[in-house]
């Protein structure tokens, strides 16, 4: 099949998965199908490989259009030749196939083409032969004032401007002169003012390979450009460049030779470098977008996998200075059972007011942790409440969560309809807590460019960024699972298979008639036809079914083979409720995976994954992971001192570094450099978001807000 081979070796997997994987993406079916249930097909290749491979894909369909739309442009001129089919036909990128097509695409009106109007390509033709002629000879014969040609000075220098277009169009000399930019190249920044202060101050005399330069750098610099701070180019020696191109275009040394030279020279300072220049920033850019998407994309993908607070109520503070700071008090389903608007930086008699109320709802409501912004007034916050919870005997806890994106989310029309009778500020306090109780369910309410995981996110492409994140947000969702009975519209909606018109048609099944008591219901909501089914079905729980596997990420096309399985292995389907199979998969070891596959009709993958569905039915695969840590005490940032040892978690993972919440309201800087004893090529090879680590602090600078941190040498 068309482009089997090549994403085979790519991605090093066998041609015939390739194949599958084509065919399964061509049939309709989501990126999560394919990747858990239709493992056979395609090795076990996880989701994120298959979206990549996907993407690839798409890539190389469009290149083929485009190849062929090239092709029909520059036959329907009658100019195609067997050179530029060939040149066509081994175009691996769009943007050799855009070269290939210069030359022949429609230009606005330039020197080149007037020169022509006045019918001097004969006369260009001629010296670029580059024979024994005599050129002023050659150059009278085109000399004609009704065409603009009053002299012979006039039709040489046309002639040449002619020629200097012609060397300009090349693809071969494009292509071999963006190679040497990429080899020896060097991005260079001046200051626009060098007496003008600015973030970029550092960027003001700037120079460095533009082969070796880091994305986040390349980012700080087209920033610093755009708004007005620096000037950036790439520096590149001159002669290497003429040299490529006068091995090109000269065959001889005479007359006719130094004025195509010069024709070199006109082009390569007036027409090709400002073009490749243009065209290698934004290659440079396009990879540190690529770059800052893919970290945006998997610090989402952590924050989204957090481990839920589970089983308890949690009070949600919204801090603030002049409107004060919003409380409100869920239960462990998220179920809002009070709200209140306390005043703890408002004077003594406020914040004992303030204490009173936080302390009463504390006590009426048996809240176990409470959950703080991290915005306007946190820190405030943060010293009140556990001023607060110091004082009294309930054992209660805290943590920081972050924010952004809970105002956009309270004033949109998502949160009025959950939460209608509830002011906009009391449903940001709402959507803290429940962020805290679980990420996931909550945070998928929110477009994912506002959740602020990453760096120069607003710099990014948009439509890329989103689908990008989109794709974590889609994979984060359906490796959880979502329970079909409790579930929002907005988690609904991004389970696979499921769009938000059906997502909608499924709540309103729900609240029509009451909780889905089996999957197969399903097939009763509006709109939810058999391909759809298929898609969601195994990543949608129904805990209340008397079908145990229901409330398991089992298939139901799967359910008469984990029948067999658990019949092989001396069980019944009744058996997985609480646990009652545990020895599952020793039992089918001892029969023989393979074997025992075999015999049921499956896949051994699909075996495995099943054994570990019916061992843990119902299973979190974010409980596995390291939980958040809870505090009951808060540091100042003028406590810390150099030395001091800390646990904090991780909070932001950039290209430089991390930051890191250790109890101050400033989050401290660990730079890669004090990451780790060995080297390391990012950040996020050693550190995930949400993570707990030791930190020992390195410095303090009170007046900026900054702190310096290292994860060498701690205990």
């Amino acid at each position: 099949m068309e482009h089997a081979k090549q994403l085979a070796s790519e991605f090093n997997i066998r041609e015939e998965y390739a194949v599958n994987l084509m065919n399964l993406l061509d049939e309709g079916n989501t990126i999560p199908f394919i990747a858990r249930y239709r493992k056979e097909l395609h090795g076990t290749l996880d989701d994120q490989t298959i979206r990549a491979f996907s993407e690839r894909l798409g890539y190389l369909r469009n290149l083929d259009k485009r190849r062929q739309e090239v092709y029909d442009l520059i036959d329907g001129m009658g100019q195609m030749t067997e050179e530029i089919d060939r040149s066509l036909q081994s175009a691996v990128m769009l943007t050799e196939l855009e070269d290939i097509y210069r030359p022949f695409r429609p230009k606005r009106r330039t020197r080149a083409s007037a020169a022509k109007e006045k019918g001097l390509q004969g006369l260009a033709d001629k010296i670029l032969a580059q024979g024994e002629i005599d050129i002023n000879a050659a150059a009278d014969a085109f000399v004609d004032e009704e065409k603009g040609v009053p002299d012979r000075k006039s039709a040489l220098q046309g002639a040449m401007d002619i020629i200097a277009e012609m060397v300009s169009d090349s693809p071969e000399i494009r292509k071999r002169l963006k190679n040497i930019i990429r080899l020896n190249g060097r991005l260079r920044a001046k200051a626009a003012d060098p007496e003008k202060d600015s973030v970029y101050a550092q960027y003001y005399d700037y120079i460095e390979p533009a082969r070796t330069v880091p994305g986040h750098r390349v980012l700080a610099l087209d920033r610093g450009e755009k708004e007005g701070f620096l000037k950036v180019g790439i520096d590149i020696d001159p002669a290497k460049s003429l040299t490529i191109i006068y091995r090109l275009m000269l065959t001889a040394q005479n007359e006719c030779s130094e004025l195509v030279k010069a024709a070199c020279d006109d082009a390569y300072s007036r027409l090709i470098f400002p073009s490749v220049e243009r065209e290698i920033r934004a290659e440079l850019t396009e990879a540190a977008d690529e770059s800052s998407i893919r970290l945006f994309a998997l610090n989402l993908r952590q924050l989204l996998m957090q481990p839920p607070v589970k089983g308890y109520t949690a009070i949600g503070l919204d801090p603030g200075y002049r409107t004060g700071c919003k409380l409100a008090v869920v239960d462990p389903t998220g179920r809002v059972l009070d709200t209140a608007v306390i005043y703890p930086t408002f004077g003594a008699a406020q914040v004992q007011r303030s204490k009173q109320i936080l302390k009463s709802m504390i006590h009426k409501h048996h809240v176990g942790v409470i959950a703080i912004g991290n915005g306007t007034a946190s820190k405030e916050t943060e010293i009140f409440t556990a001023e607060c919870i110091g004082e009294i005997e309930e054992k209660v806890s805290y943590m920081v969560v972050s924010e952004a994106g809970a105002s956009v989310y309270s004033a949109s029309k998502l949160a009025a309809a959950e939460m209608p009778e509830l002011d906009l500020t009391l449903r940001s306090a709402v959507s803290i807590a429940r962020r805290m109780q679980d990420p996931l369910a909550e945070l998928v309410k929110i477009e994912p460019k506002a959740i602020g995981v990453g760096q120069y996110q607003h710099d990014m492409p948009q439509k890329q960024l989103s689908e990008a994140l989109d794709g974590v947000v889609e994979d984060c969702v359906n490796t959880v699972g979502a329970d079909l009975n409790t579930a929002s519209p907005s988690l609904l909606s991004r389970v696979a298979g499921v769009t938000a018109a059906v997502s909608k048609n499924i709540v309103a099944y729900r609240e029509e008639n009451g909780a889905f008591h089996s999957r197969a219901e399903l097939k009763k909501v509006p709109k939810l036809g058999p391909k759809a089914f298929e898609q969601c079905a195994g990543f949608l729980r129904v805990s209340e079914s008397k079908n145990p596997l229901d409330n398991t990420a089992v298939h139901p096309e799967s359910y008469e083979a984990a029948g067999k399985l658990l019949m092989l292995c001396g069980y019944e389907v009744g058996d997985i409720r609480n646990g009652g199979v545990k020895d599952l998969r020793e039992k089918a070891e001892s029969i023989g995976f393979e074997k025992a596959a075999e015999q049921i009709g499956i896949g051994v993958p699909t075996l495995l994954d099943m054994i570990q569905e019916l061992t843990k039915p119902g299973r979190d695969p974010r409980d596995e992971l390291p939980k958040p840590m809870l505090r009951t005490d808060v540091l100042d940032m003028k406590d810390l001192k150099v030395g001091m040892e800390l646990k904090g978690t991780v909070r932001n993972i950039i290209d430089f570094g991390a930051f890191v919440d250790i109890g101050v309201h400033q989050d401290g800087l660990v730079h890669i450099s004090q990451i780790s004893d060995r080297r390391i090529r990012h950040p996020s090879d050693v550190l995930s978001i949400g993570d707990i680590v030791t930190v020992r602090v390195l410095s303090v600078d009170v007046e900026k807000g900054r702190i310096s941190l290292t994860m060498k040498d701690v205990k």
